[in-house]
């Protein structure tokens, strides 16, 4: 008997402190800006909720974009250039002076390259409402592959002069006429 709970015991402890060893000391992140919760990074249309500037949010894993993060209670995706990870050491639970080393500059300009090419091709304020994931009547293609990212399918009608589309993303359809987005709705 001792011995069925010792081994799952066992198991467990070692695979705790290795999901442990795994956090390289950035376990939170102070907000720069308002940004959205994400319940699927691949869909922004699933905004779980809105988190203030200024909130420090619990980072469990990222990727180039975004931050898997929990907020009271919540876990979902943010975008990285809305945060800025807080460094601790985890000995001594002080923060730790960061070097300005090539790496650390390389990562700055990493967060900020997906703004700055938004800003570039279509200018600051368009910029900013693509990089929070805004559609709006009116918007090329283009503008809709940057806000949102790539559709699961898309749909085409080729009718003379007359080009249709339906795009799909997980939870949402976009219609498009040449191009020009023109309606959009839920899923169902």
């Amino acid at each position: 008997m001792k011995k069925i709970i010792f081994v799952p015991l066992t198991f467990l402890c070692f695979f705790t402190l290795q999901a442990q060893s795994d956090i390289s000391g950035t376990n939170t992140a102070t907000l720069k800006s308002s940004t959205r919760l994400f319940k699927d990074k691949n869909d922004l249309t699933s905004v779980i909720r809105i988190i203030q500037s200024g909130s420090v949010v619990d980072v469990m894993d990222s990727d180039s974009t975004y931050y898997f993060v929990a907020f009271e209670g919540d876990e979902g995706y943010i975008y990285k250039h809305h945060a800025i990870p807080d460094k601790k050491n985890v000995e001594e639970n002080k923060p730790v002076q960061q070097e300005q080393t090539p790496q650390n500059n390389q990562a700055v300009q990493q967060e900020m390259s997906r703004f700055s090419y938004l800003e570039n091709k279509y200018g600051t304020n368009m910029a900013a409402r693509l990089i929070t994931g805004k559609i709006w009547k009116g918007m090329n293609s283009d503008m809709v592959r940057d806000s949102w990212g790539k559709a699961e399918k898309i749909n085409r009608v080729v009718n003379g002069n007359l080009i249709q589309e339906e795009w799909i993303y997980t939870n949402s359809w976009l219609y498009f006429e040449n191009n020009i987005l023109l309606e959009w709705g839920p899923r169902r």
